[in-house]
């Protein structure tokens, strides 16, 4: 965000922030703890050959003697992962009477085969003496697994950087030992549903934010992360004092180098530190912007090319633009840049309807304040580009993809039942759905699933279709929005279908390796919703400085 000072000074101020509804599914915690619990027997045992270093300090042992422990602990921790993992294998599930008690979530449930009431969900941070001994679910990923002896395993569950222990215990009615060593054999940051009941523990609990523990009677894994992690989260968030004084003391700790880190910046981002950087800088950002937003500052949107370099040196990026020489700008110091499409990406529970519902909310919020706010600035619009005002309904009109075709067709309009609609077959749509049902304002959802995007959920019923959808005011598209494809391996089925070269996004198929719970989103196109609010005909009425094909100054 970049904002100008107001006439009569001479000072510029210019911020730049990320909005934090950008970030839900990279940002995971907000007040993780480090589980000094459970450390104590892992301690040693969790290290990853690649992410070891060799100790800064100069009495600590020899690199060559620090490198054999690491080994041998590697070793001995690979150990017995294969021991749970063949421990699980071995689970007689179809001796089990109790198996509907726990599982993997098959696909086809997490393709939004039904809707649910999100509420059914409890928030970990709400879980408190207050719900003691009622029934609640959780969702959240898997931090830490304990198993004690065959008949009992200790899972501490993270949501939203809240914690809460769950004791899976063998029970003759609800729990079988199967189970047990099901949940004994999950791996660490899988997504997990959890359900039960909460009791109060008589001693505090040192490895959870929430002083209370769920007696778990139901274990799903709704999305499972890869049985050994590039990092492991506890080493990422141990301090540079602790490793010195472990290593005074003769043990040797993991050092997560920063290359490591980026390598796999997507657990990285998990930690309490780089979780309260980041919300830290926001805050920061939030606070200045709500400073000079208050003291008349206007926010702008510029452009990032531009056609002379805005800093000058060597670091120029020049490109040719059309014919015409060109370069990305350096800075805002000429045009204050920043970005004009608007993206939103969030989990999702059980259908993409929740994504549709964020986007009804949002867009009748955003509305009710155009008008209620600017009165004086949209009459000074349409004084000289006259409109109406916008014709929305308080719950947002959704028509299946098919549905529109069909009012098409009643026209005369004709379709490709699996094909697109174009800009024609769009603003007709528009109209027909304005002399219907009274509004510019509607969802198209259910688009096929040929033309959209090989990310796009297919729809569980029918694979023609897709879990997406596209926004319209007075015809015209604003927002696309779908499902996303959360499950690696059915990502790279899905781009080989599409006929994309999977080595090309590998790093984006495996960033879903780790953990990824369903999610999806939307992108806005800023501009065009001012444009249409607006009535205006013409998209470069609402840039400050458009870019086409003929401009690149000023």
């Amino acid at each position: 965000m970049f904002c100008l000072k107001p006439p009569g000074t001479n000072a510029v101020v210019c911020i730049s922030l990320i909005h934090k509804s950008c970030a839900i599914l990279v940002v995971t915690t907000t007040h993780w703890q480090h589980n000094p619990h459970f450390e104590s027997a892992t301690r040693g045992k969790n290290m990853s050959s690649e992410s070891q270093e060799p100790p800064l300090s100069s009495e600590a042992q020899s690199k060559k003697a620090a490198s054999k422990e690491a080994k041998k602990q590697e070793k001995l921790r690979r150990k017995e992962l294969a021991a749970a993992t063949a421990a699980a294998s071995n689970l007689s599930v179809e001796d089990d009477p109790l198996a509907v008690n726990y599982g993997f979530v098959p696909l086809i449930e997490i393709q939004s085969k039904t809707s649910v009431d999100v509420n059914e969900w409890t928030r970990v941070e709400a879980l408190d003496d207050s719900v003691a001994n009622k029934p609640v679910k959780i969702r959240g990923r898997a931090q830490t697994i304990r198993p004690v002896g065959k008949k009992m395993a200790f899972l501490v569950i993270r949501e939203n950087g809240f914690t809460v222990q769950c004791l899976v215990q063998a029970q003759p009615d609800s729990v079988s030992p199967q189970m047990v060593k099901f949940a004994a054999a999950l791996s660490r940051e899988s997504i997990v549903d959890v359900e039960g009941v909460v009791s109060i523990p008589a001693a505090a609990i040192k490895g959870a934010t929430q002083q209370v523990e769920i007696q778990v009677s139901k274990l799903y894994c709704v999305s499972k992360a890869v049985p050994t992690l590039p990092i492991n989260l506890e080493d990422a968030a141990r301090s540079e004092v602790e490793i010195e004084k472990a290593i005074q003391a003769g043990e040797q700790l993991v050092r997560v180098n920063q290359d490591t880190r980026l390598n796999f910046r997507v657990l990285d981002l998990r930690t309490p530190a780089n979780q309260g950087i980041f919300r830290i800088q926001s805050q920061v950002g939030n606070a200045f912007r709500q400073f000079l937003l208050a003291e008349s500052f206007v926010e702008i949107h510029t452009p990032k090319l531009i056609a002379g370099s805005s800093e000058g040196g060597a670091a120029v990026f020049r490109l040719d633009y059309k014919g015409q020489p060109a370069c990305l700008a350096q800075s805002p110091q000429l045009h204050k840049q920043m970005s004009i499409w608007l993206d939103v990406e969030m989990e999702i529970k059980k259908h993409y309807f929740e994504v549709m519902d964020v986007v009804d909310r949002l867009f009748v919020a955003m509305f009710d304040s155009l008008n209620t706010n600017c009165k004086k600035d949209l009459e000074a619009v349409a004084n000289q580009y006259p409109f109406e005002p916008l014709k929305y309904l308080r719950k947002t009109l959704r028509l299946t993809y098919e549905e529109g075709i069909q009012m098409l067709k009643e026209v005369g309009v004709e379709i490709e039942p699996f094909g697109d609609l174009n800009t024609e077959a769009e603003r007709k749509l528009g109209q027909l759905v304005l002399e219907k049902y009274g509004t510019e304002f509607y969802i198209l959802h259910r688009y096929p699933l040929a033309i959209r995007p090989f990310y796009t959920m297919p729809c569980y019923d029918n694979s023609n279709y897709s879990n997406s959808f596209d926004v319209f005011i007075r015809g015209e598209e604003i927002i696309s929005g779908a499902q996303r494809v959360h499950v690696p391996e059915f990502l790279e089925q899905r781009a080989q279908a599409c006929g994309i070269d999977v080595k090309t996004i590998s790093s984006y198929i495996d960033s879903f390796r780790y953990g990824a719970p369903p999610h999806g989103g939307f992108g806005v196109g800023l501009e065009r919703v001012v444009m249409l609010f607006c009535g205006l005909n013409n998209i470069r009425k609402t840039s400050l400085y458009p870019r086409d094909p003929l401009r690149i100054a000023p």
